[in-house]
């Protein structure tokens, strides 16, 4: 298939995640023989801190504006099987309706943030998305499942909600053997709803135990926020450092968004590269949490710094390395690029 993909950014991962979900799938995509064509606003934030400025798989290509998209690749729109717009793109609502205009094939809207999408919509404030474009486009590929799905149908008229969730790359996330530089790791770009309970499980947790080691990895933290002596600040860890940062832990800590929360079933990658990386997970909870990892068995629930000392304290060696290997065949067995790829490409051939 001829496939174009309009999406925040493949070039650089400051500060976002989608740049690793599109390149796992673009390059699983590619592979399958299928011919793709990524499309990315220049903009000077991501122009500063790109990591990857030509991706080796399908073609990626930078305009700078609106009126240059609509003048250059008119034709590989209007020709393309299947044309994907993702959120958070800069002027998502007028680049979405000339999509919709142009395109003769099917098309989609990947949303990579659906919680945040929909408390936006409900708003009335989304930038990158408007009410009115969910019916006309083919297929809304959403990063949350279970109920949401169908409120996309139901209440926005979408023809085919269809989970995509994020995805993991096992080629670069993997065991390694490597000396315990921190007990409990973080990663996460802050956010306002993100910090309370960054705060409860992780922070209080270091002030409790002054002997442990804690990292929290991530840009944008305001300077004001005092962190406790036993925790190491790391401002930007670019995807190439991911996998030793991961394996250099004894544990991992994911936190969620409040709208995550609120709709469920909306796992972070941070799961799925921690896994893969045989790392012992603490998260709080979510519905749909279980869909995803077992609990007690493939990822441990935390609830308080009570909880998180338990676990980092009264586990043994191997309890931790059970729950690890657990998690990391859970992974590898339904939520890698190709496991992403081959259910895309099921979507588009049930569309078109």
């Amino acid at each position: 298939m001829r496939l174009v993909i309009l999406g925040l950014s493949i070039t650089s991962a400051w500060g976002n995640g989608h740049a690793t979900t599109y390149r796992g799938l673009v390059r699983e995509l590619a592979a399958h023989g299928h011919d793709v064509l990524f499309l990315e606003r220049d903009v000077p934030w991501y122009a500063e801190n790109r990591d990857l400025p030509h991706p080796p798989f399908g073609r990626t290509v930078l305009y700078g504006s609106l009126s240059e998209l609509r003048e250059q690749y008119r034709d590989q729109v209007r020709g393309a099987d299947c044309v994907i717009v993702g959120s958070y793109v800069p002027d998502g609502i007028e680049v979405g309706r000339w999509v919709q205009g142009t395109a003769r094939d099917v098309t989609a809207f990947y949303d990579i943030d659906t919680p945040v999408t929909l408390a936006a919509l409900a708003r009335g404030d989304c930038a990158y998305l408007s009410a009115d474009l969910i019916p006309r486009y083919g297929l809304y590929l959403s990063f949350a499942g279970g109920p949401v799905l169908d409120t996309l149908g139901r209440e926005y008229g979408s023809p085919a909600a269809r989970p995509l969730y994020c995805s993991v790359d096992p080629e670069l996330y993997f065991p390694e053997e490597r000396d315990a530089l921190w007990d409990l790791g973080y990663m996460g770009t802050y956010s306002d709803d993100r910090q309370p309970p960054l705060e409860r499980l992780m922070l209080d947790a270091a002030r409790r135990w002054p002997g442990g080691r804690f990292c929290v990895a991530g840009p944008q933290y305001p300077a004001d926020i005092v962190w406790p002596e036993n925790v190491t600040r790391i401002a930007h860890l670019p995807p190439a450092e991911h996998r030793a940062w991961y394996n250099g832990q004894r544990f991992t800590l994911n936190v969620t968004r409040a709208d995550m929360i609120a709709v469920g079933y909306s796992p972070s990658v941070r799961l799925f590269e921690a896994a893969a990386c045989g790392v012992p997970i603490l998260s709080d909870y979510w519905d749909g949490l279980g869909t995803f990892f077992t609990p007690g068995k493939e990822i441990i629930v935390t609830r308080g710094p009570e909880d998180t000392l338990h676990a980092l304290r009264a586990m043994s060696d191997e309890q931790q390395c059970a729950i690890g290997t657990r998690a990391r065949a859970r992974v590898l067995a339904a939520h890698t690029a190709a496991h992403r790829a081959a259910e895309l490409e099921t979507y588009i051939n049930d569309a078109r």
